[in-house]
């Protein structure tokens, strides 16, 4: 399970936007390829469903992944 900082600044779901990011952004999940799902998301990271869906909000908003309607989340593009 990965770590989240509970009593830290930053909120639970921009941690785990973050490291979502700098995943996307090292090509560790490339561009066409489907981010965890968020089954796999809660057991990596113990957090609630909503939580998982303001991290992926966060990235969409940023244009990085899309949602595929009953195939999951993808990457759509690494930033320049």
């Amino acid at each position: 399970m990965s770590t989240i900082d509970r009593d830290g600044p930053v909120p639970p779901y921009r941690q785990i936007a973050d490291d979502l990011r700098r995943r996307i952004e090292s090509g560790e999940i490339p561009p066409g390829r489907r981010i965890p799902s968020m089954v796999e998301l809660e057991q990596q990271w113990g957090v609630a469903r909503d939580t998982l869906r303001k991290a992926t909000q966060v990235l969409k908003d940023e244009g990085l992944v899309e949602t595929v309607t009953g195939m999951g989340i993808y990457v759509v593009g690494r930033p320049e």
